[in-house]
């Protein structure tokens, strides 16, 4: 059965969600409420954050549940 994969995007850099990955370990809402919120539907709100906030939070993901990619800007156009 293949793993369930959410993505959410504020045009320049794309957060990637697993939540058969994720742990639960909270840092995520805890490090950046203004993206990662569990009370709110949907939980993850790209634009609450500069693109580099974003990355910082993501990348201390304790199970790799969140990832991202940088959007290419050719692509988007």
């Amino acid at each position: 059965m293949p793993k369930t994969t959410h993505k959410y995007t504020n045009g320049e850099v794309t957060i990637v969600w697993k939540p058969d990955t994720c742990i639960h370990s909270t840092l995520c809402w805890k490090g950046l409420k203004e993206v990662f919120d569990p009370k709110k539907r949907p939980w993850i709100e790209p634009n609450g954050a500069t693109t580099e906030q974003i990355i910082e939070q993501v990348r201390k993901c304790p199970s790799g549940a969140l990832t991202y990619y940088m959007n290419d800007a050719e692509d988007a156009g």
